[in-house]
């Protein structure tokens, strides 16, 4: 059985630092620890979408969810991740508001229906600042919404996740409950690191005419880059699903051309550019730009 050993290292590696912000850290200064919760808990969600894909088990998939099925944050199931983000790989419907379950456009119709002050909340998520400080929480309640209504037609996928997260969820709030760190530090923390899981996905996807123009690349080795994976080199991704996270650069620098033209130079030097243009100033609108207007 092949073995991806580097993304194997990095589950272990991640649950160690997981235990170390939960039993360690708190007795040396809580905010540190709550920082390394933040840190484990965006890099353990980051893995989950690895294996999502298939590492690091080529072929059997289910080994590596076994190690990343408890969803540190909480409140995102890890079967529901997958299925829905699997949805989203249908590169043809990539930003639609209806086909794409992570798409955070909007049918522009159902737009000048909606009240003056939901408006201006979803144009404040459109901006970085925004995605970061109130995206989790709009993001939940509609992901949440929507399967809500999928279980109250019967689908019993839906509800197999979330009752398999609730025995999670209080898991991992009874282990917790039993370390130094205070329940809220930690369900911050989890806030927190869904927050900056928001940097990654902001720009992922623009409304373009072109399936291939719809997916960016950030060309980004940094921090962030790391905690995400190398997502930012998220053209490669969407083109080779399969290719582990390690190889992602590589394969972008050595044919950078090719995928620059392939998604019509939608590019960003870095997420520190990303931040200097988009922190309080919207990326795109609200409603769907390619959508019928009327």
């Amino acid at each position: 059985m092949r073995v991806e050993w580097p993304t194997l290292g990095l589950i272990a590696c991640g649950y160690l630092a997981w235990g170390l912000a939960l039993f360690w850290l708190p007795d040396v200064w809580l905010p540190l620890a709550i920082a390394g919760a933040v840190l484990a808990i965006t890099l353990h969600s980051s893995l989950q979408h690895e294996v999502l894909h298939g590492h690091p088990f080529p072929g059997r998939r289910a080994l590596g969810e076994a190690l990343v099925y408890p969803s540190l944050n909480l409140v995102i199931p890890y079967a529901r991740f997958r299925d829905t983000h699997l949805a989203h790989h249908f590169d043809s419907n990539l930003t639609d508001p209806y086909d794409d379950p992570e798409s955070n456009y909007q049918d522009p119709r159902v737009w000048r229906r909606l009240p003056r002050v939901v408006q201006a909340v979803l144009r404040i998520n459109n901006t970085l600042l925004g995605r970061i400080v109130i995206g989790p929480a709009l993001g939940q309640i509609t992901f949440m919404a929507g399967d809500l209504r999928a279980i109250l037609r019967g689908d019993r996928v839906v509800l197999r996740a979330w009752l398999g997260q609730g025995v999670v969820t209080g898991a991992i709030l009874g282990l917790v409950a039993v370390s130094p760190m205070p329940i809220w530090a930690y369900l911050l923390a989890a806030y927190l690191g869904l927050g900056v899981l928001k940097i990654r996905t902001f720009l992922e996807h623009q409304a373009h005419e072109l399936v291939r123009g719809r997916t960016v690349v950030v060309e980004d080795r940094g921090p962030l880059a790391f905690l995400f994976l190398n997502n930012n080199f998220h053209i490669v991704h969407h083109m080779h699903p399969k290719m582990p996270w390690y190889r992602l650069p590589g394969l972008y620098f050595a044919n950078r051309e090719k995928y620059l033209t392939r998604n019509g130079g939608y590019r960003y030097a870095s997420y520190a550019e990303i931040f200097r243009r988009h922190l309080i100033r919207a990326k795109d609108t609200v409603p769907h730009p390619l959508r019928p207007q009327d």
